[in-house]
């Protein structure tokens, strides 16, 4: 090789170890960057066992929270700690059983089996947080930290806003992060009920478990008091069985009933079916106060005598399976429709770790990571 030669050919390398190292850079800052981002799963949580004094210490957390029952400290302690916790724990610490596994809460358990789905399909960290008892928001947040993360993605796990659901997990994040990590930035998946990806999702998942023959296709949402629906209502706008159905409200970014029925209308139309085959209704009342109506309850009791003998019943406020849809549904809600005259039940579970929802997981935590 001559000396002309060798100067060409030591060019020539040059310029591409230069090409290779901004390749290599370009290619190792996502990786750098992604290492600082991390996402956490919120769902309501549950007891750590069957056991009464479990259970009684999940029912203060849970009940003693303010954007659950919206009364006064005082009022609010005298009712669940002077009453509730008195009674209640006993009769819901024998509902649990019925539903628990050997791994332990059913709410838990798949909620661990999304993260680890979703931890396969992604190259940052998932941990996750319950809003009640362990493992908590704090403890998810710290699981990440540790991880080197400092920008969080938080999905509350309910497709529909509601104050004792998506809005409580976010006040008590916030709560946490000024607390604990003042440096951490947390960005919130913000309630999916009429997105695409999760309708299309969702209508699938019902079609596959849909019986051939059925007279109606029962959508059970879990209910909130009438006043919850106005407090949460920064317009000012809502009226309760007037804008729920208007194509455009100021109020149903905030509105949980609307968002229930949107959900049910635009699954109607995905699958195919008729008003006449779909019904919404609230379950899971608690007290005397008013609560959205109509409730599942008294429907099921109803709908034997009107002629609907085959119901299909599935609950889209529960992306997993917990003591509402596993005893409260497909449990006490059979034995009241039974009861009633009905012929055949139908429950139809929850996404819970479905591939197809593990794919919606993802990409909602994508437009929020983007």
């Amino acid at each position: 090789m001559d000396s002309c030669q060798l100067i060409v050919f030591t060019l020539i390398a040059f310029d591409n170890i230069k090409k290779n190292k901004i390749l290599n850079t370009n290619n190792q800052q996502p990786t750098t960057h992604n290492q600082k981002k991390g996402i956490l799963l919120v769902n309501l949580g549950s007891p750590k066992s069957t056991k009464v004094e479990d259970v009684k210490e999940y029912l203060d957390e849970f009940l003693m929270d303010e954007r659950v029952i919206d009364y006064r400290w005082f009022f609010r302690a005298l009712l669940v700690k002077g009453i509730i916790l008195k009674t209640r724990p006993k009769k819901s610490a024998a509902a649990y059983k019925t539903v628990w596994t050997e791994e332990g809460s059913p709410l838990v358990v798949i909620t661990k089996q999304i993260q680890q789905k979703l931890q396969k399909l992604v190259d940052i960290p998932v941990e996750i947080g319950m809003r009640y008892a362990e493992p908590s928001i704090e403890t998810g947040i710290r699981n990440l930290v540790e991880k080197g993360v400092e920008e969080i993605v938080l999905f509350p796990l309910y497709p529909q806003y509601a104050m004792s659901t998506t809005e409580t997990v976010i006040e008590k994040a916030k709560e946490v992060q000024a607390k604990l990590f003042p440096n951490v930035k947390i960005n919130y998946v913000k309630p999916f009920y009429n997105k695409e990806i999760y309708i299309n999702c969702l209508a699938e998942s019902i079609k596959e478990k849909l019986p051939e023959n059925f007279d109606l296709l029962q959508f059970s949402y879990h209910g909130v008091p009438e006043r919850h629906i106005y407090k949460t209502d920064p317009t000012k706008t809502c009226k309760i069985g007037d804008c729920c159905f208007k194509e455009d409200h100021p109020s149903h970014q905030y509105c949980y009933r609307h968002q229930c029925l949107k959900t049910t209308e635009l699954v109607k139309q995905k699958l195919g079916l008729e008003d006449s085959q779909v019904k919404s209704t609230f379950q899971s009342r608690l007290g005397n106060d008013k609560w959205i109506e109509p409730y599942t309850d008294e429907t099921l009791e109803n709908l034997p005598k009107n002629g609907v003998k085959n119901l299909a019943i599935v609950c889209p406020a529960f992306v997993s399976d917990c003591l509402e849809t596993l005893e409260e549904i497909s449990v006490e809600g059979k034995e009241e429709f039974l009861l009633a005259g009905g012929e055949k039940f139908n429950y139809i579970p929850c996404l819970n770790d479905e591939d197809r929802w593990i794919e919606v997981v993802k990409q909602l935590c994508e437009e929020e990571l983007a």
